[in-house]
C-alpha cells in the first residue's frame, strides 16, 4: 500500500523544485508574449470529450458516473479552455490569448516519461487567423524551450488541410474520409491492412451486392423491398419518416457505385503523403508536385509555406525543422497546421495545432478560429539541463533553555524577514544534537537564543564551526549569504 497507484508518481522535494523552476520559466516566457493565465476545474462533463477528441483520447479517459452525471478527469486543456471561453469570455475582444498550467489525467501505458497524471503548460490563441497566429504559437513554443535551456530540439510540422484536400478530391463519403484521416498515425506505421479491416467493419453495409436485382428500375426495386420487409414482419411505421421514404433512401444507398477503388486510391495517395518527410526545401516541392498531378488546389500547401516563412522571420532555425505531411496527432479536432517538438533523444516535449471548429462543437455561437499548443512539463524538465536549486539559505534556531522558547520563535520570524529559511528546534535538543541535525539538512548555521534574543543571538556557522554573538543589525543578509562573513 505504500506504492503509488500504477501510472502515478510521487513528486519529492528535489523533483518538485526542478519542476517548479522550469514551470516558472515557461510561464514567464508565455506572459511576455501577452497571454493571460486562467485556472479551470479538473472535472468536466464527459460528453465534451466524446464530441471531438477522437477514439484514441476517449479510450484513455478517467470517466465515471456520480449522482446521475457522467464526468471525466481532464485529459487535456484545450477543450476546457474553449468551454471556459464559450461560458464566460465570448464578449471579450478577439483574438483572446489564454494560457494554462496544471494536471491532466490519461490512462496511458506506463513507459519512459509517460505518466497517467502529468502537467501541461500551454496556450490557446482564440480568434487568430493563419498564417500569423500559427507562426506565433509555434515560435512561442520554441522560445519557451530555449528559455529553459533546451536548444537541441527538433520541430516537426504538418497540415491537416493538405490531407483533407487530397481526400476531398476522391469523392469519398465523409465518414470514410474521416476514418482515413483519423488513421494517419497507423498509416505512417505501415498498418494498411488494419485500416482496411476498420473501413470494412464501419462500412460493411455499403458492400451489399444487389446481384440481378440491380437491373430493376428504382420504383420496382423499392416496391419489391417494401413487400419483402413487410413479409418478414419488419415494421417501418414507427419512424418519423414514411416507410416509402425509408426504402427509397435504402435503394439510393444500395445503388452507390463500389467505393473500394476510391478507398484503395486514397490509401495509395495517403501512403505517398506519409512518406513525404524532410526539410521544407525538399518536402514542399514534393507536395506541390503531387497536388499538381492530381489537379488539387495547393492552398493548404501555400498556407504551410507562409507559416514556415514567418517562423524563419522570428528566428526559428529551419535547420531544426522537418515537414511531415503524414503527421496526424490522433485528435479529431485539428483542421489546419499541426506540430510536435522533440528533444535530441526523440522524446516529445510539446505538440499542438489549429482547430477552427471546436468552439462551435462545444457550444459557441459560431465557429471561431483557434490555434494552440501544450508542453509536457515533466518531459521538458527531464530534457532541460540541470541547475542548482535556487533555495533560501537554511538556518536552525534553538532555545538555549526552555524559558527561551518564545525568544527562539521570535528570532525565527525575524530571520525569515531577513531572507532565510528558518527551522525551529521543536524537540528541545542539545546544541551538539542540533549541530548534527543542521549538518544533515544542509543548513548554514545554528542560531542559539537566550534572554537577549532576538536583538542579540549566538551565531554558529557550520562551514567552519565559528561561533560569534551578533546583534540583529549585523546579521548577514540571507540573499547574499555565500559572500557574507560572520566577524
Amino acid at each position: 500500500m505504500v506504492e503509488p497507484v500504477r501510472g502515478m508518481h510521487d513528486v519529492l522535494p528535489a523533483q518538485r523544485s526542478a519542476l517548479k523552476r522550469i514551470q516558472t520559466l515557461l510561464e514567464a516566457t508565455i506572459e511576455r508574449w501577452g497571454y493571460q493565465f486562467l485556472d479551470l476545474p479538473i472535472l468536466e462533463h464527459r460528453e465534451m470529450y466524446l464530441k471531438k477528441a477522437g477514439e484514441e483520447l476517449v479510450g484513455k479517459l478517467y470517466d465515471f458516473e456520480f449522482h446521475g452525471r457522467h464526468l471525466a478527469l481532464r485529459p487535456e486543456w484545450t477543450a476546457s479552455v474553449l468551454r471556459a471561453y464559450v461560458h464566460g469570455l465570448q464578449s471579450e475582444p478577439l483574438p483572446a490569448r489564454l494560457a494554462y498550467s496544471g494536471p491532466v489525467f490519461r490512462y496511458e501505458r506506463p513507459q519512459r516519461m509517460t505518466y497517467r497524471q502529468f502537467t501541461q503548460v500551454g496556450v490557446e490563441l482564440i480568434g487568430g487567423l493563419p498564417p500569423l497566429a500559427d507562426a506565433e504559437v509555434v515560435a512561442l513554443a520554441c522560445r519557451g524551450l530555449e528559455a529553459v535551456g533546451v536548444r537541441d530540439y527538433r520541430l516537426t510540422v504538418g497540415h491537416i488541410g493538405v490531407v483533407r484536400a487530397l481526400l476531398g478530391n476522391l469523392g469519398l463519403a465523409e465518414r470514410t474520409a474521416n476514418l482515413l484521416l483519423w488513421n494517419l498515425e497507423r498509416l505512417r506505421a505501415g498498418q494498411v491492412e488494419l485500416i482496411r479491416r476498420q473501413l470494412a467493419e464501419a462500412h460493411g453495409d455499403e458492400l451489399f451486392d444487389l446481384g440481378p436485382l440491380a437491373a430493376l428500375p428504382d420504383d420496382q426495386l423499392e416496391a419489391l423491398l417494401l413487400t419483402m420487409l413487410r413479409a418478414v414482419g419488419l415494421r417501418l411505421d414507427n419512424s418519423t419518416r414514411p416507410p416509402e421514404a425509408i426504402v427509397a433512401r435504402l435503394v439510393r444507398k444500395l445503388r452507390r457505385d463500389d467505393p473500394q477503388p476510391r478507398v484503395e486510391r486514397a490509401l495509395e495517395l495517403l501512403s505517398r503523403l506519409a512518406a513525404t518527410v524532410g526539410p521544407p526545401e525538399d518536402a514542399l516541392p514534393q507536395l506541390e508536385a503531387l497536388f499538381a498531378a492530381e489537379g488539387i488546389d495547393p492552398a493548404p500547401i501555400n498556407e504551410l509555406r507562409a507559416i514556415l516563412e514567418l517562423l524563419a522571420a522570428q528566428g526559428v532555425p529551419l535547420a531544426h525543422l522537418t515537414v511531415n505531411a503524414g503527421l496526424g496527432r490522433g485528435l479529431h479536432y485539428y483542421t489546419g497546421l499541426i506540430f510536435e517538438i522533440y528533444d535530441a533523444d526523440g522524446l516529445q516535449l510539446c505538440g499542438g495545432g489549429r482547430y477552427d471548429d471546436l468552439v462551435a462543437a462545444i457550444g459557441g455561437r459560431a465557429s471561431v478560429p483557434a490555434v494552440g499548443f501544450a508542453y509536457g512539463l515533466e518531459r521538458v524538465t527531464h530534457a532541460a539541463p540541470p541547475a542548482a536549486p535556487a533555495t533560501l539559505p537554511l538556518v536552525l534556531v534553538m532555545a538555549a533553555a526552555p524559558e527561551h522558547r518564545a525568544a527562539a520563535l521570535q528570532t525565527a520570524l525575524r530571520l525569515r524577514e531577513h531572507g532565510y529559511a528558518a527551522l525551529v528546534d521543536t524537540r528541545d535538543r542539545s546544541l551538539s544534537a542540533n549541530l548534527r541535525d543542521a549538518a544533515r539538512r544542509g543548513a548554514q548555521a545554528v542560531i542559539i537564543c537566550d534572554a537577549r534574543a532576538p536583538e542579540v543571538v549566538r551565531w554558529h556557522r557550520l562551514a567552519d564551526h565559528r561561533e560569534r554573538e551578533l546583534a540583529q543589525a549585523d546579521w548577514p543578509d540571507g540573499g547574499d549569504y555565500e559572500h557574507a562573513t560572520v566577524q
